[in-house]
């Protein structure tokens, strides 16, 4: 076809410029190697310090849902905005039993949360006093990992206390310390029972810590008179990456006056919160390569200068401006390449690596960790592939990118200045 190359054309006059620019590459072992040691590094570094950011905020926002909330949480419409007596969910024990045979669905607990006002020798305070299945509490949340000292609760237990570490110290108590309670049941008499601390938990949230108490529900219930009621039931789905699927398909098997929420809706300021995190993140990483862009480029230039009297005598002996450029753009094009591919597969290595093996900060760093809503020590990378070629990308037009000024640079030169050019 008029105006398009033919294939002896192609292979007679671009050719041998890729395969100039390659010999050159090789020929070049020094400054090429130095050059892929560049862009291996800032791959390697971009995709292992996003696998670590994004590993992080993917551990807060699990600890924070499974710290009390759950994955899936079921309540009265109006129990949210208005925590009444009226607002409770009905034959929850009928409920709970269909929910536990849902192919979806792995664990189901429920808790009656009620506020009452706590009593000591020496203190009052008010706080929030639940209700809660030990047993499947276990694996709904993660009240039993926060344990401080003493015991978590077991389902034979009566009056015994399982108490925030915040609000044990507000009370003056500890373990095998009495606690009274008086609060208000279900058909609104007034309630009141002396209680013994058996655990003291701390979950590093302060205004939870502060303000939390649990009992076994049974022996709740007795007190209260919430046989088969509860203020909210927490279920956990076999997979947590399905939570939205199930919170909505559960949703169509309640009544009109109950609400199905997966946690991204019950705790949308938090995602919101991790969310700008991340935006203020990757604004810093894109700073620390913003500088390793101008050192790709400074070395660019440096290298291309040193070779402007080869480039001279190319030009001297016909080859065109658009045949140089060319040239250098393919050699570009190579070691950004070389260097990419060796930087994703040791970033990628890295990040698979301690996907499987969390960083661990040893046990003198929980109570710490603790304090900012961290269950456990081990913060584990996120190995995602589609994210490890997007960083990848992300370095490799940034190489290119750098080298495209000082090639038109280098390229400007007349012959005769190249040649002459000190």
């Amino acid at each position: 076809m008029e105006g398009f190359p033919s294939y002896k054309q192609l292979k007679t006059q671009s050719f041998p410029y890729l395969q100039l620019a390659f010999k050159t590459v090789r020929k070049e072992r020094g400054r090429s190697s130095i050059t892929i040691l560049l862009t291996a590094l800032s791959t390697a570094m971009l995709i292992f310090i996003t696998a670590l950011m994004d590993g992080e905020h993917q551990t807060l926002l699990k600890s924070s849902v499974e710290l009390y909330s759950g994955y899936i949480n079921i309540k009265h419409n109006k129990f949210r905005d208005e925590p009444s007596i009226e607002y409770l969910i009905r034959d929850s024990d009928m409920m709970v039993d269909k929910l536990k045979n849902r192919d979806d669905i792995q664990a189901v607990s429920q808790r009656f949360d009620t506020f009452v006002l706590f009593s000591t020798d020496s203190r009052s305070v008010g706080g929030m006093l639940s209700g809660i299945q030990p047993e499947s509490e276990k694996m709904t949340s993660k009240l039993k990992l926060s344990l401080l000292k003493g015991k978590y609760l077991q389902a034979d237990d009566k009056d015994s206390l399982y108490i925030g570490s915040e609000l044990a110290k507000l009370l003056k108590v500890d373990i095998g310390d009495r606690v009274s309670f008086i609060g208000t049941g279900s058909d609104y008499s007034f309630c009141a029972d002396n209680l013994t601390v058996k655990g003291i938990f701390q979950t590093g949230l302060f205004e939870f810590d502060s303000q939390s108490a649990f009992l076994n529900k049974s022996y709740f219930d007795k007190v209260f008179l919430t046989e088969s009621l509860a203020t909210e039931i927490v279920l956990l789905p076999k997979n947590i990456d399905m939570a939205d699927k199930a919170s909505h398909s559960i949703q169509h098997t309640l009544s009109e006056e109950l609400s199905s929420e997966s946690w991204r809706e019950s705790m949308k300021s938090l995602v919101k919160a991790m969310e700008l995190d991340a935006i203020f993140g990757y604004i810093t990483v894109g700073i620390l390569f913003i500088v390793i862009l101008f050192v790709i480029l400074i070395y660019t230039f440096l290298t291309l200068f040193a070779r402007i009297k080869e480039i001279g005598v190319l030009r001297a002996v016909g080859t065109s401006q658009r045949e140089i450029f060319a040239m250098l753009f393919a050699e570009s094009i190579t070691l950004s390449f070389i260097g990419v591919v060796v930087g994703v597969l040791i970033g990628g290595g890295l990040a698979l690596y301690f996907n499987i093996n969390p960083i661990e900060f040893g046990a003198e760093f929980e109570e710490q960790f603790k304090q900012y809503g961290f269950i456990n020590t081990a913060i584990p990378t996120d190995f995602n592939i589609s994210n490890i070629f997007r960083d990848g990308l992300i370095i490799f037009a940034l190489s290119i990118g750098s080298t495209i000024y000082p090639i038109i640079k280098v390229n400007s030169y007349r012959p005769v200045e190249a040649i002459h050019h000190v």
